[in-house]
């Protein structure tokens, strides 16, 4: 099949966190089994750009990728140049992977592909959760949601959702919504014995772990206000601080005595994040709302048990396989359930090899993006 990937964002534009991971991951894999796959993207990345060729095919390990320009209206990712290049392209193409709601590129290529008569898929990625709309940008989302997303959304050949949470949070808006699928991401981690041995974090020797972008949605205020009764243990905070958020989690931890064991070292990458994961005691993401939880994916292959809140969309499968613990999200029951993990080694190692098996096993991009590609001819075959 030739099938395009649409996404506002991509690599190197890392700081937009576990999305971008997951769509050139799925793209690569599908590359693998023998598809032809593009991506159309913008060069966006953060206040600046990412240092790419525009308007043409860049070749990211196999995976064409097209960047364009948007140099007004950036926060929608509004770009004219990705628009001419749909229209020209699209009717080529058996199917379009749409990743993203309430973003222009989305809206764009629905369009088009609807004007083409190709099929198209949407995957949410999470953005589509009432409470999270509710608390950020209300009215926006809402018009945004009900003048466009609506039409994209219930004229789709099929919708894509990483996790049942996520599907749950997405019939809440009471769509007429086609077929849709729950497949999950995969993850291609590391040679762990490959990983060299090194003091990233100097002073830093028995700590848990929470990785990922510092925002608001990942429930790092209850974490740090429960780490009042969490003693004797630091927090190691690795993440990009892409809304100014971290200044009030500092206050936060001045406020209840805790900024002495809590550590904010900024974005890790490459090697330096895996062995963030390999040494951790384990890993916590608190999150209110997490449609999947790369990072969690992430720490399980790597051996380190997880402390997740049912919010986030792995919580069912950890809780199955016994590879961390599911824990409600207030202060209290999170220091109370994170001490006793921190306090039990045996408990700990059992549940890092169930979460390594499980992350090595179900969730590799090969076994994902097979299921991706019955889902997708599936769509073709009924579409012709």
């Amino acid at each position: 099949m030739k099938i395009l990937h649409v996404v506002p964002t991509y690599l190197p534009a890392v700081r937009y966190g576990g999305t971008i991971r997951s769509v050139h991951g799925l793209c690569v894999a599908l590359t693998a089994l023998g598809h032809e796959v593009h991506v159309f993207t913008t060069n966006v990345d953060g206040d600046g750009n990412s240092k790419v060729a525009l308007c043409q095919s860049v070749d990211v390990e196999g995976v064409q990728v097209w960047y364009f320009p948007s140099r007004t209206l950036r926060r929608l990712y509004w770009s004219p140049k990705m628009k001419k290049a749909l229209l020209q392209a699209v009717p080529g193409f058996d199917l379009v992977h749409l990743h993203s709601v309430f973003l222009w590129p989305t809206w764009a290529a629905a369009r088009v592909a609807n004007q083409s008569g190709v099929p198209y898929v949407v995957s949410p990625r999470g953005m589509l959760v009432k409470d999270l709309v509710r608390r950020k940008s209300k009215l926006l989302k809402l018009a945004w949601t009900k003048l466009i997303e609506r039409h994209t959304l219930v004229s789709a050949s099929a919708i894509h959702v990483t996790a049942e949470k996520e599907l749950d949070g997405l019939r809440r808006f009471d769509f007429d919504l086609p077929v849709v699928w729950t497949v999950p991401n995969g993850l291609n981690g590391p040679d762990v014995s490959a990983l060299k041995n090194a003091d990233d974090f100097p002073g830093t020797t028995q700590f848990a772990l929470f990785l990922g972008r510092i925002n608001w949605k990942k429930g790092l205020d209850r974490l740090i206000e429960a780490w009042k009764d969490v003693p004797n243990a630091t927090l190691l905070i690795a993440g990009n601080d892409e809304e100014s958020y971290q200044s009030n989690l500092e206050r936060l931890a001045t406020k209840f005595g805790v900024a002495e064991r809590i550590r904010f070292v900024g974005m890790v990458q490459g090697e330096s994040k895996w062995r963030l994961f390999r040494d951790a005691e384990l890993f916590i993401l608190p999150s209110y709302s997490e449609n999947f939880g790369m990072s969690v994916l992430e720490a399980m292959f790597m051996g380190c048990p997880v402390v997740v809140t049912p919010e986030v969309g792995l919580a069912e499968a950890i809780a199955e396989s016994k590879a961390g613990l599911v824990v409600a999200g207030d202060p209290t029951s999170l220091s109370r359930e994170i001490g006793k993990l921190l306090g039990d080694a045996d408990r700990r190692q059992e549940m890092g090899a169930n979460g390594r098996r499980l992350a090595s096993t179900r969730y590799s991009w090969r076994r994902v993006a097979g299921q991706m590609v019955d889902k997708y001819e599936t769509i073709v075959a009924d579409h012709v």
